[in-house]
This record gives structure tokens, C-alpha cells and sequence, in this order.
């Protein structure tokens, strides 16, 4: 019984510890609420008296701890560095379709589709020769991960990171970038060019091996000296013929002049 009694005396004792807990976190959380929205509404007050928005170029930005600070986007806008590397840009007149730059992306952001010109297409703005058309130069900002890689490979620096930021979009599809020039029916007129170009040079290829057999003289074969036996040698089956040996000449000692 008495065994009883005290299991019953703790049960007791532990409720009256929890339910005294309970209302302990209760007075705190009313307490802590009651302090969040006296400093809220501070705030606010002091938001509807000063109503001047103060911008991050200003001097006394850091001083106001008052008033409104947010920014009215997109008619009011935080200035952005000048090299900040956001949207990616080519400037596709001084483009040589070298290639770097989709060999070097780690993400395959960029897509290009090259054809060999035939004509000469003049020079870039640094003075490098073009021999390439840009049939297709596709970015999509959607896979880039702002690595900045392909703007230090670029051998012309026609590739460069711009500092617009909001290029956002509500389909994905609008995040692929087009910056080739030609139309499909200039890209078709290329292709056939190449061809057509690829063909005459192996046909001249092929005259000029045909006219190089014909102009080529004929190798004259030396003949072929065979060894006569003599007949004493012959008539014993030896095949192998003796040298001659020559004596060495001495060597004249010049006399020394008196």
C-alpha cells in the first residue's frame, strides 16, 4: 500500500511541475510577441512620418536607422558594378567561331554551328582574320552558372558578362539567346558554297597527282655484276673467292730542313 501511495504522490507532483511549465512558456511567448509588435509598429510610425527613401549611393545611408529604406523596384533601382558578370553578350561582328568557349563551358551552355567560309570575310575590330561564319550561336542563361570561363578564353574579347540582372521570364525557353545574323536560306547558300568549293579541290587535287606520275622520269635499274669463279676453284666446289690483299704504302718521313 505504501508503495502505491508514493507512485500515486509522484504522479501528482510531476502534473503540477508540467502544468506550472506550461503556463511559464505561455507568459514568455505572450511576453515576446507583445515586444515584436511594439518594435513593428515603431517602425511603421516612424515610416509614415519619414517618407524620403534614401538609396545605398548616398552618404548618410548607413546613418538613418529610421524611415523608409526599402526600394521602389522597378522604378527605383540599387546601382550595380560595373563589372558585375550577370547576362552573358556576344558581340557576334567580332566573333571568329574559334570554338574555346564551348569546349571550356562546364555546364554546355552555349551551342554553335560553324561553316568554313569560302570568300574572304575581313578582319575583327582587333585586327584578326575571319574564316568562319556563325550559322548558329545559342546561349541559354538558364544552364549557366556564371563561371565567367568563357569570357577569358575568348582570343577577341567579343564575349563579355553584362551587368543586367533581370532577365527573367515565365518560360524557360526564352532564357536561349540568339546572336547569329544569318537567315536559314544565307546559312543554305554557305553550305552549298562549301561543297561546291570541297569538290573543285579535289578534282584539282586529282589533276595535279595525274600530271606529277606523268612528269615523273623512270628509275633505271643498275645491273646486277655477278662474281666469275675461277675455273681452279670451281673445278674443287670452293665458291669462296680469295681477296687480294694489298701491302700498306710507308709513310714518308719529310726531312727536316737544315
Amino acid at each position: 500500500m505504501e508503495v502505491l501511495l508514493n507512485l500515486r504522490l509522484r504522479k501528482r507532483a510531476k502534473l503540477k511541475e508540467n502544468q506550472t511549465k506550461y503556463w511559464a512558456n505561455v507568459r514568455i511567448t505572450v511576453s515576446t510577441l507583445i515586444e515584436g509588435i511594439k518594435v513593428t509598429t515603431g517602425h511603421f510610425w516612424n515610416a509614415r512620418k519619414q517618407r524620403n527613401a534614401i538609396g545605398v549611393e548616398s552618404d548618410n545611408y548607413f546613418e538613418k536607422n529610421n524611415g523608409l529604406q526599402t526600394v521602389l523596384y522597378p522604378h527605383e533601382e540599387l546601382p550595380i558594378p560595373d563589372n558585375g558578370r550577370y547576362q552573358l553578350h556576344n558581340e557576334i561582328d567580332d566573333c571568329i567561331v574559334c570554338d574555346k568557349c564551348v569546349k571550356v563551358c562546364p555546364v554546355d551552355c552555349i551551342d554553335i554551328e560553324p561553316i568554313r567560309a569560302v570568300e574572304d570575310l575581313g578582319k575583327t575590330s582587333d585586327g584578326t582574320p575571319k574564316r568562319i561564319h556563325a550559322a548558329k550561336f545559342d546561349i541559354n542563361m538558364s544552364k549557366c552558372c556564371f563561371c565567367g570561363l568563357c569570357t577569358t578564353v575568348c582570343p577577341t574579347e567579343c564575349l563579355t558578362m553584362t551587368n543586367e540582372f533581370d532577365f527573367s521570364e515565365f518560360e524557360v525557353k526564352k532564357h536561349n539567346f540568339e546572336f547569329a545574323t544569318l537567315t536559314s536560306s544565307e546559312v543554305s547558300e554557305k553550305k552549298e558554297a562549301l561543297e561546291k568549293f570541297n569538290l573543285e579541290k579535289q578534282e584539282a587535287s586529282k589533276l595535279i597527282s595525274i600530271d606529277k606520275k606523268k612528269a615523273s622520269p623512270k628509275i633505271k635499274m643498275k645491273p646486277i655484276i655477278k662474281k666469275t669463279i675461277p675455273e681452279e676453284n670451281a673445278e674443287q666446289g670452293k665458291t669462296n673467292v680469295t681477296k687480294p690483299k694489298f701491302r700498306p704504302r710507308p709513310v714518308m718521313k719529310k726531312k727536316k730542313e737544315e
